[in-house]
């Protein structure tokens, strides 16, 4: 007897009935979605940065206009100023102009300068960047080797003392302020050896204070990361195998160790260059730099918020972008994190 055939199962939802079957009308691949995915976020987390740097101005006790012209403007400079900006207008129409500027670049005037905020950044802008780059290639370029031969020279036991004593002196340079650092270092060479100058910008001796200031607190974060990474690599299986091959010590560590460990490394130096970026308003200040972090000082002492709102835009592109660079950055080394991600 011929079995009778069987009825399909039903889904649970009827709403879902016939949705297995339909294939997506657009396949996006792995990749491609990820990056939209990363963009998409930081398009978010900018749109926010707009509303909060609108919102500088109109959280200000007081009225901010008479703040930064002080109390001796009289009442026709102040309706004047306040016109020349917008703020005499309905708080919608405000953030209206204020996004339409943006998109054509225009920051505002300074209060204080009485030049285009988009003019002051243009100048001062590079020398942030410059600042916080050389002060990630110097750090970088030393926390990794030093991470990768102490783990080396540790694994298995060996050397304990050597090792115990690394992790205390990484341990303190973490832990000291970039302020204190920056202060001990400008007696040290400036003031006691005079060998290098302790304030301005434009040649090397002039940056070699500012960026071991900035670079050393990361030098040793980093140095740690990578020493323990290293080590977790060093112990795992397909090295074991690779000892066992009995390969050279350049192609165990360098083909075989090493591109295992520097996807954690990258991670934790894109967490540091964008804290660098940060880190610069305070060396800045204590070398006295011309760039980004100088001029915010400065414009909050003055109260000139169409600076203070440009300044903290750009801060905030800047470390979305550099972000959003190494995610891609990460991906393409490691196209596993944006396949397996949802």
């Amino acid at each position: 007897m011929a079995t009778p055939p069987t009825a399909p199962a039903l889904p649970d939802d009827p709403a879902q009935a016939g949705r297995g079957d339909r294939a997506p009308l657009v396949r996006v691949p792995p990749r491609v979605a990820f990056v939209l995915r990363r963009a998409g976020r930081a398009l978010v987390s900018l749109a926010i940065v707009v509303v909060a740097t609108f919102l500088i101005v109109h959280l200000v006790p007081g009225d901010p206009i008479r703040a930064a012209l002080g109390p001796s403007a009289t009442p026709e400079l102040v309706a004047r100023t306040r016109a020349e900006l917008g703020l005499d207008k309905p708080a919608l129409q405000q953030f209206i102009d204020y996004v339409s500027g943006l998109l054509r670049g225009d920051l505002g005037v300074s209060l204080r300068s009485h030049i285009p905020v988009a003019d002051t950044l243009a100048v001062r802008f590079p020398t942030t960047l410059v600042l916080a780059c050389l002060s990630f290639l110097v750090a970088a370029a030393g926390a990794i080797p030093l991470g990768v031969a102490t783990a080396v020279s540790a694994w298995g036991g060996r050397r304990r003392a050597l090792d115990s004593g690394l992790s205390w002196l990484l341990s303190a340079l973490i832990a000291i302020p970039n302020l204190l650092l920056a202060v001990g270092l400008i007696a040290l060479f400036g003031v006691t050896l005079g060998v290098l100058p302790v304030a301005g910008w434009g040649g090397a001796a002039e940056a070699l204070l500012p960026v071991a200031a900035l670079a050393v607190g990361p030098l040793a974060y980093l140095a740690r990361i990578v020493h323990v990474e290293m080590l977790a690599v060093l112990g795992a299986p397909y090295m074991t195998t690779a000892r066992g091959k009995r390969l050279p010590a350049r192609l165990l560590y360098l083909r075989h160790a090493l591109p295992n460990m520097i996807t954690a490394a990258l991670t934790t130096g894109g967490l540091i260059l964008t804290s660098l970026v940060a880190g610069t308003v305070l060396i800045e200040t204590v070398f006295v730099i011309p760039g980004l972090g100088t001029t915010i000082v400065s414009s909050i002492t003055a109260k000139d918020y169409p600076m203070i709102q440009g300044v903290v835009l750009v801060y905030a592109i800047l470390v979305l972008a550099l972000n959003l660079l190494i995610d891609l950055v990460l991906a393409t080394l490691d196209p596993r994190s944006s396949i397996m991600e949802g």
